[in-house]
């Protein structure tokens, strides 16, 4: 087979290569390379391309530099039992209404929230909307989204892991539920609103830190969202209302003080944590997180059974529940303790049968049990039952005292 050199600019097809001269040298012909020399330098490029390819160690280190910041994993998690259930049931019911996590510094509470976001499996999302919209539920879209289904368009869709937003202590209004560009609104007369921290977490988690020493006044517009499951903003006539549908999960250090007994009603749940005392649990402990600092992707591969049976029971456990009803008579009990609790309002009946069916749910059965209802009622109720800002909220001990003589259980 004969290779042929396309014909300079200005020759003639058919005609002789052109010759190129240079002043005292021997004119040059463009010699097409022989079929030898093409075989040749594709011999060598394949060689340097198979020495240029990355050894399963080069993989291995890519695949971990590319990896997101390793999370420590939620079921390698020691002790703490009360805050994560509390985590695993506002997740399997979101109405729950989030969770406030009192504690000691140091006993892991920001590391378990973060693990929590970790274990949770990817949702469908519309593409490149800035509000995670669901594309399969009006409830959990936003106003554009809903206006494109109207128009007959396809929405493209895709996959995102549970978002994890983090609210700093020194966030703005405008940072936490966004802004509206009044300017161009004035101007072009089109909305421009740049989303802020409520629509990242729409569908997801917002965790604050710290939220005793959070204003008061941002508190209340985090827990109204959280509650009406919206976020509006408004500015100079001009509103904006997106969803804002997420788990609101506060975390602080009852040493620098608690929450108001108005905002503490707003979370659905309140876990208390405590350093552990019991020197082998502490040694595990201080092992564990060794082994993962040392190496993380190897420590998670460790346990990562555990994570996807977890996973897929918590799954599993969101399908049940809307199965499951609490028996009448069990809910004229529930009520009966709040009431003779004293308990201002009746947020705290509603969270505890809510979360009485999403512990059945987790347990894989389709019925309450007075067991269930004595398991999650203390983190339903505790935190209610504080009437003096200044006094400390309950243990649990009172609240199971009553559960105990209304149900007969003395």
């Amino acid at each position: 087979m004969a290779l042929r050199m396309k014909s300079p600019i200005g020759a003639r097809a058919g005609s002789r290569p052109a010759s190129v001269r240079v002043a005292g040298v021997m004119p040059l012909r463009a010699v097409a390379p022989s079929m030898a020399t093409v075989a040749k330098r594709m011999s060598v490029q394949v060689r340097v391309a198979a020495a240029d390819a990355p050894s399963a160690a080069q993989q291995k280190l890519m695949a971990s530099l590319n990896a997101a910041r390793p999370v420590y994993p939620f079921t390698a998690i020691v002790g703490q039992e009360e805050m994560k259930l509390a985590l695993i049931l506002n997740v399997i019911d979101p109405k729950i209404g989030g969770v406030m996590v009192m504690g000691d510094r140091g006993t892991g509470k920001s590391t378990t929230i973060r693990a929590l976001a970790d274990l949770l499996p990817e949702m469908n999302v519309v593409w490149k909307d800035p509000f995670n919209s669901d594309p399969n539920d009006p409830e959990l879209m936003s106003s554009e989204v809903r206006e494109r289904l109207k128009s007959g368009e396809v929405l493209k869709t895709g996959t995102m892991k549970i978002p994890m937003v983090d609210l700093p202590l020194g966030a703005t209004e405008d940072r936490v539920c966004g802004t509206i560009d009044i300017e161009k609104a004035l101007t072009e007369g089109v909305k421009a609103f740049e989303p802020g921290l409520l629509a990242k977490a729409n569908r997801g988690i917002l965790y604050v830190d710290e939220v005793n020493l959070l204003d008061d006044h941002l508190v209340d517009v985090l827990l109204d969202s959280a509650a009406s499951g919206w976020n509006t903003v408004e500015r100079e006539g001009i509103s904006i209302s997106h969803p804002a549908r997420f788990i609101l999960v506060g975390s602080g250090n009852p040493e620098e003080g608690e929450l108001r007994p108005q905002l503490l009603d707003r979370f659905g749940m309140h876990a208390q944590i405590g350093t552990v005392r019991e020197p082998k649990l502490r040694v595990q402990i201080v092992t564990e997180r060794q082994k993962f600092d040392e190496n993380p992707t190897d420590f998670r591969e460790s346990v990562k059974d555990g994570q996807i049976a977890l996973t897929d029971r918590i799954v599993a456990a969101r399908v049940l529940l809307k199965k499951i009803e609490v028996d009448y008579e069990q809910r004229v009990k529930i009520s009966q303790i709040c009431s003779e609790l004293n308990v201002d309002g009746i947020r705290g009946d509603i969270v505890t049968n809510r979360a009485a069916k999403a512990i059945a749910a987790f347990e894989g059965r389709s019925e309450v049990t007075p067991e269930d209802i004595y398991r999650v009622i203390p983190l339903c109720l505790r935190h209610r039952l504080r009437k003096d800002p200044l006094a400390q909220i309950d243990d649990g001990e009172r609240v199971r005292e009553v559960f105990k003589k209304v149900f007969d259980l003395e």
